[in-house]
């Protein structure tokens, strides 16, 4: 199959060259254009959205870019895509996924082709390798989460430091003075994600101006991983009263496991999580928690791109404040329990 970097190199150009060709997006000397347009005809390319892209209407499709690594929870993931694609329909959008980890080359490839009039992108990293890429785009991107220079794009996501520091709050407020961390996976914190870092930040800050010892400890996906880390947190030498959680993937084995050690949640050890409220609710012991906004986040997102579309969106970060449910599974520290900081 005939690809748009064929025509480019056919013709001496750069695919984003050949891309304002067919789109009429930019002004490209009738020398050039002619020289791609002649290129096209001799190679037989087809661009996939035809007649539409030539014609320099839109193709009513949004690009969504969402890595599927193995450290990623699924089940949540699925629930900023259904946002995306439901407000996208409501706007006569449809969204393709693109899930490829070297996403950035993918991207580029569906937009110059016009296959797609927008592009969002999650999982972001601080220092995100895709965002050169992104940036060189000639379509709206929004991203849902924030890299350390988000200038230039539309960024929507949680408050994970607030959040992560609302967590300890809640905690001290109980007076509970010794907490354990369950965190994300070991890669999603190498990789430098923004979310999981941020909360990380928001927890050891907030606990450092609260006087409370906080133990961190990031977690695998995996039931064996979760002993490990329990073994760690509920050393007695630590004193451990309160568990965070922040891994959805071991939520519900957390209550059981510590049900399996004879610790009663929350009458020996309170438990707060941060994780969509669907989740929290359904758990062994239904857990108190912060809320991961994936409808509102995902709705955001797609009005942002509407509003990028129609040329009337600013590059903007919008960090959505945290909301905690209390559900009963935190409650006062045990006055024997845990040890000062």
């Amino acid at each position: 199959m005939i690809t748009i970097k064929d025509v480019a190199r056919h013709a001496g150009v750069s695919v984003s060259t050949v891309s304002y060709v067919l789109s009429g997006k930019r002004r490209i000397s009738s020398e050039t254009s002619q020289r791609v347009r002649s290129s096209i005809l001799e190679l037989g390319f087809h661009p996939n959205a035809g007649a539409r892209a030539l014609a320099s209407s839109r193709t009513k499709v949004l690009a969504l870019v969402v890595p599927l690594r193995t450290d990623l929870n699924l089940p949540v993931i699925m629930q900023f895509v259904s946002a995306i694609v439901t407000t996208a329909r409501e706007h006569d959008y449809d969204v393709l996924l693109l899930t490829k980890e070297s996403g950035s080359d993918e991207v580029h490839r569906v937009v110059a082709s016009a296959r797609a009039d927008a592009v969002i992108v999650m999982d972001v990293e601080a220092r995100d390798p895709r965002i050169p890429a992104l940036r060189e785009l000639d379509a709206p991107v929004v991203l849902v989460g924030v890299p350390a220079d988000p200038a230039g794009f539309g960024c929507v996501d949680l408050d994970f430091a607030t959040s992560g520091a609302r967590a300890v709050s809640h905690l001290a407020d109980l007076g509970h003075r010794s907490i354990g961390l369950v965190g994300s996976p070991p890669a999603v914190y190498e990789r430098k994600t923004g979310y999981a870092t941020r909360f990380l930040t928001g927890v050891t800050e907030r606990a450092r101006q609260r006087g409370v010892a906080v133990h961190v400890h990031p977690c695998a996906p995996s039931y064996t991983a979760l002993n490990a880390c329990l073994d760690d947190l509920l050393l007695p030498e630590r004193g451990v009263t309160a568990l965070v959680v922040h891994n959805e993937a071991v939520l519900t084995d957390v209550a059981l496991e510590l049900r399996r050690r004879d610790k009663r949640v929350p009458e020996d050890i309170s438990v707060i999580a941060l994780c969509p409220d669907a989740i929290a609710a359904i758990q062994p012991v239904p857990l108190t928690s912060i809320a991961i906004p994936a409808d509102d986040v995902g709705k955001i997102a797609v009005e942002m791109l509407m509003r990028g579309l129609a040329g009337e969106q600013p590059a903007e970060v919008r960090l959505l404040g945290p909301h905690l449910t209390d559900r009963g599974s935190t409650i006062t520290a045990p006055r024997t329990a845990g040890r000062s900081a």
